[in-house]
C-alpha cells in the first residue's frame, strides 16, 4: 500500500454526487478516526470556506439521523474550499497554494465523465501529479474504443497504479459478502462447479423510472450504466477461484473470469423500453435507449463450462432488488415398492446484494403426514445478525486514502467488460417496449426458460 493521503481534494464538492455520498461517508470516516487529512473542495460556485461548512452540516444533519455535533465540527474544521473553472490555470495556483506542500493528495473527481482529462491535464501543468492519486467515478468510457483512448491518455499523466476507478458496487458490503460466503463455509465452495449449478442469475431490477435523470440516462442506457461494470463485477466474484498470493490477488481472479468469457452474443440478449420513457423531460422523443436489457453468457474455463450466466437490469420492473441466484442441479426421482419421491423444480441459493441483505438457501423437507417433499427455505438477514455495514463510498474513500486498490477495478478489468458487451453496442438487439410494473418483454422470458426460468426476487 502506498503512503496515507495527506490531502484530499474532492473536485464537486457542490454536486449531487457530494451531497448524497461524499459529505456522509467523511463523516462517518471522521466518526471512527479514519479520516486524519484535510479536505479541500474544489467547485464551480463562489463560496466563502464558511459557506461550504454551512452547506456541509446541512448536508449531513439531513442525511443522518443521530449527529456527533464535536465529530461534525472535527469534520468541518478540516474543510476548505476553492471556487472556479476547472480548466482554468489560476485554480490549480491556489489548489497549490491550498495543498501546502502535501507529499500524498489524493484528488477525487466526483464530476461528469467528460471532465476527467481536462483536470487531470490541468493538474500536471500544474505539477501536482508526483506522488497523487487520483480517483474517477464510473462510466470509464462509453465504449471498447474510448475507454481505451481515455485510459491511454490518463496514464500518460497518472501512472495506472496512482488511478483508482471507483465502481460502488464493489464497495457493498454484502457483495464483499460473496468472497466470504463461498471460500468460508464448507458447506459450499463444493458445490460451486458446473457438476452441481445448472445456472447463475443475476438480476438488478428497479421498481421506478428514470424521473428526473432522463437527459443524462439517454445518452447511457441500462447496459452502459449497471451491466458492464456493476453487474459483471459481482459476477466476478461469484465465478473466480479462490484468491491467494499477493495484495493483488482478487484483482488477478477477477480478471481470470472476464478473460475466459467470450463477446456477448446479440441473438442472446434483449433490449426494452419502458412505455412513458420518451416522456420523460431530457429523453429524446424517438429515444432508442434501452431501459431493459437480458443476456445470456458464458464462461469458457473448467469450473463453469457449460453453465449459462444468465443478467437482467431494468427500470420500472414490479420490485426493486439486486440478486445473484446459484441453482443447482435438480436430484433424480427415487421409487421405492409403490412409492415415490418427486422433486420439482431446482434449489436456489440467493444472495442479496442490494436492499435487505442477506442469504436465502432453498432445500426440501417432508411434508407433513404426506410422503412428498416441498421447497422450504433457510434465510439469514446480514444486517439483524451482522450488524449494520458501512456505506459504500465510507469504505472505498477509506481504501483510496491508505492506497488500498483491493476494490477498485484495475484497467485490464475495465477493458474486458467492455470487450463483452461492445458486440451489443455494435449491433443492439431490436428495442420493445413493455408496459410498467412488469419483468420487461416478455421476449425476455425465453433466455431463462431452458434454466428453469427467472427467479422473482423477494420482496421483503
Amino acid at each position: 500500500m502506498s503512503q496515507p493521503a495527506d490531502a484530499l481534494v474532492v473536485f464537486g464538492i457542490t454536486g449531487d454526487l457530494a451531497r448524497r455520498m461524499t459529505f456522509p461517508a467523511l463523516y462517518h470516516l471522521t466518526e471512527q478516526g479514519l479520516l486524519s487529512c484535510r479536505v479541500i473542495g474544489v467547485g464551480r460556485r463562489a463560496l466563502r470556506d464558511d459557506e461550504l461548512t454551512e452547506l456541509a452540516r446541512d448536508t449531513i444533519l439531513a442525511a443522518e439521523e443521530d449527529v456527533d455535533e464535536s465529530v461534525l465540527d472535527d469534520l468541518l474544521s478540516r474543510l476548505v474550499y476553492i471556487g472556479g473553472d476547472a480548466e482554468e490555470s489560476s485554480l490549480y495556483d491556489r489548489l497549490r497554494e491550498a495543498l501546502g506542500g502535501a507529499s500524498a493528495p489524493v484528488f477525487y473527481l466526483a464530476t461528469p465523465p467528460e471532465t476527467f482529462l481536462e483536470v487531470a491535464e490541468e493538474l500536471a501543468a500544474a505539477e501536482l501529479v508526483e506522488g497523487a492519486r487520483l480517483i474517477v467515478e464510473k462510466p470509464f468510457g462509453t465504449d471498447l474504443r474510448s475507454a481505451r483512448e481515455l485510459n491511454e491518455r490518463l496514464t500518460a499523466i497518472f501512472p495506472e497504479e496512482q488511478i483508482f476507478r471507483i465502481d460502488h458496487f464493489l464497495g457493498k458490503e454484502p457483495v464483499q459478502d460473496i468472497m466470504y460466503l463461498r471460500f468460508a463455509n464448507a458447506l459450499f465452495e463444493p458445490l460451486w462447479t458446473r457438476e452441481h449449478v445448472t445456472s447463475i442469475q443475476i438480476t438488478m431490477a428497479e421498481d421506478f423510472g428514470v424521473e428526473e435523470r432522463g437527459a443524462f440516462y439517454d445518452r447511457v442506457g441500462a447496459l452502459r450504466d449497471v451491466v458492464q461494470n456493476h453487474l459483471l463485477q459481482v459476477l466476478a466474484l461469484v465465478a473466480m477461484e479462490p484468491p491467494s498470493g499477493g495484495d493483488d490477488a482478487i484483482a488477478r481472479r477477477r480478471l481470470d473470469v472476464f478473460r475466459a468469457m467470450p463477446e456477448a452474443d446479440p441473438d442472446r440478449a434483449i433490449r426494452g423500453q419502458y412505455r412513458g420513457y420518451r416522456e420523460v423531460p431530457g429523453v429524446q422523443r424517438t429515444s432508442e435507449t434501452e431501459t431493459f436489457v437480458a443476456l445470456e453468457l458464458v464462461i469458457e474455463n473448467w469450473r463453469w463450462a457449460g453453465v449459462p450466466i444468465l443478467i437482467r437490469a431494468g427500470k420500472c420492473l414490479p420490485a426493486t432488488a439486486t440478486e445473484v441466484v446459484v441453482r443447482l442441479e435438480r436430484v433424480p426421482q427415487l421409487r421405492w415398492g409403490r412409492r415415490r419421491l418427486h422433486t420439482p423444480g431446482n434449489d436456489d441459493i440467493v444472495l442479496r446484494v442490494g436492499r435487505d441483505p442477506g442469504v436465502t438457501i432453498g432445500i426440501r423437507a417432508k411434508t407433513p403426514g404426506m410422503e412428498v417433499s416441498q421447497p422450504v427455505s433457510l434465510d439469514l438477514d446480514f444486517e439483524e445478525e451482522l450488524g449494520e455495514p458501512p456505506e459504500p463510498y465510507e469504505r472505498l474513500l477509506y481504501d483510496a486514502l491508505r492506497g488500498d486498490h483491493t476494490l477498485f477495478p484495475h484497467w485490464e478489468v475495465i477493458e474486458e467488460t467492455w470487450r463483452i458487451v461492445q458486440p451489443l453496442l455494435d449491433s443492439p438487439p431490436p428495442l420493445e417496449l413493455y408496459q410498467p410494473g412488469t419483468w420487461g418483454p416478455s421476449s425476455a422470458e425465453a433466455i431463462a426458460a431452458p434454466h428453469g426460468g427467472w427467479r422473482v426476487p423477494n420482496q421483503r
